[in-house]
């Protein structure tokens, strides 16, 4: 089972920010005309991206953030899957990869166009509609041919119920520690510990496990930002193998659950055990917005008891 303890493999590397002579040879190995660095983003976290004549993208992994549930090496084996199979997703395209040393191991891909969901001013309609295409596109996504994800060395993988059943139960254990670290009380009356234990004894022997991207959430869907279409995903290096419910569920409030799950059904109906297996999902997503959200506690309890009611 892959439920990964995380912890960084060389906290105390140094984390220059490269030259821009550095980037520009690191690409011009892959991309021989490229000619100026335009932009880094330093918005912190494991990677560090720089943009290259505004339309390619060098990214890193910062050296004293390697971690082992992140790698570019995955982000480019899940791509390339992408671009066999699906070569219509709007995803990036690997354009190049190497691994030099320790401190410096990259990929190159294209830059998709348009702004972070988060980031971008959008209408309750716009929002809507792009959360119902990023659940359409989750869903071709997981569509493709799976053998080589699970053939790979590069993906911590669920195997089995009894491994998903396991994550599933971690996350009610990050909210009643969330909850112990900030002196919060349990709102419900029915205790955590009971919560957990229904949404769990709901959960089906399902084997459908795949490739998830991991967080197609408002960092990693980009928008187009004039009009608020959504224009694609990014940022496949934490991807890992499990229940396709876990990409569907990172969009967690009540209204965007709905559009994120109207989207991924819109093509195709989903089996019996996808639905109950999503139905205990919600009650852990609900779980994790009370823990998480104190400003909105109210909200999220009415979440959490409607969840529960639809066990």
């Amino acid at each position: 089972m892959s439920m990964l303890k995380e912890y960084y493999l060389q906290p105390n590397a140094p984390d220059p920010v490269l030259p821009e002579a550095e980037v520009l040879r690191c690409v011009r190995r892959f991309v021989p005309t490229a000619k100026a660095v335009t932009s880094v983003d330093e918005s912190g976290g494991e990677g560090r991206t720089y943009m290259i004549d505004e339309a390619i993208v060098l990214k890193v992994q910062r050296p004293q953030q390697v971690r082992v549930g992140t790698s570019l090496a995955r982000e480019v084996f899940f791509l390339n899957q992408l671009a066999a199979a699906a070569p219509d997703l709007p995803v990036p395209l690997v354009l190049g990869y190497n691994r030099e040393t320790n401190l410096l191991e990259y990929n190159i891909q294209t830059r998709m166009p348009g702004v972070a969901y988060e980031n971008a001013t959008l209408t309750a309609e716009a929002r809507h509609g792009v959360i119902f295409s990023l659940g359409r596109l989750l869903r071709r996504l997981h569509a493709i041919p799976q053998q080589p994800f699970h053939d790979s060395a590069h993906f911590p993988t669920d195997r089995t119920p009894a491994d998903f059943k396991g994550r599933l139960s971690e996350y009610f254990g990050v909210a009643a520690r969330r909850l112990g670290k900030n002196g919060r009380a349990w709102p419900l009356e029915i205790p955590l510990e009971k919560v957990r234990e229904r949404a769990l004894a709901a959960l089906p022997e399902s084997q459908e496990f795949v490739a998830l991207h991991s967080n197609p959430g408002p960092p990693h869907a980009f928008v187009d930002g004039s009009t608020g279409r959504f224009q694609g995903l990014i940022d496949f290096g934490d991807s890992y193998i499990s229940h396709p419910a876990l990409d569907v569920w990172r969009w967690r409030w009540p209204t965007e659950r709905v559009a994120a799950l109207a989207g991924y059904t819109a093509d195709a109906p989903v089996s019996d055990d996808f639905m109950r297996t999503w139905r205990a999902v919600t009650v852990a997503a609900s779980t994790i917005l009370v823990a998480f959200f104190p400003e909105r506690e109210d909200e999220a309890t009415r979440d959490l008891r409607q969840s529960l009611s639809n066990l």
